[in-house]
C-alpha cells in the first residue's frame, strides 16, 4: 500500500455507491464488509457496488460476501444505465433489523 498523505485516516461520508476501483482484490472483502455495515447504520436499504467488469475477480469476492453477510437480503446485477454486469445492486435489512 502506498504511504498516505494525511497523517490520520480520512473519513469520507457514506454514500448509496461504493467504486472497488480504487482497491486491490485482496482487500475487496475488507472494504466491502465494513462498507456495508456503516451503509446499513446510516439507514441505507440498496446500495450499489461497483466492481467492474474486467476479468470478474472483485465480482466474484463481492457476491461471495453479499451471499453470506447477516445484513443482505439480497443481490442481484445493477440495471444498464448503473452499471449492468459492472455493479451489483445489494438489498440491505432495515437499521433496527438484527443481523442474522
Amino acid at each position: 500500500m502506498t504511504e498516505s498523505p494525511f497523517p490520520d485516516p480520512v473519513r469520507l461520508p457514506i454514500e448509496d455507491a461504493i467504486d472497488l476501483h480504487a482497491f486491490a482484490p485482496k482487500e475487496t472483502r475488507a472494504v466491502v464488509a465494513a462498507y456495508l455495515e456503516e451503509a446499513h447504520r446510516a439507514g441505507f436499504h440498496e446500495v450499489r457496488i461497483i466492481h467492474g467488469k474486467g476479468q470478474g475477480v472483485q465480482r466474484a469476492i463481492v457476491r461471495s460476501l453479499l451471499s453470506t453477510h447477516p445484513r443482505v437480503l439480497g443481490f442481484r446485477d445493477a440495471p444498464p444505465t448503473s452499471g449492468g454486469c459492472g455493479a451489483t445492486l445489494a438489498y440491505l435489512k432495515a437499521p433496527g433489523e438484527s443481523p442474522a
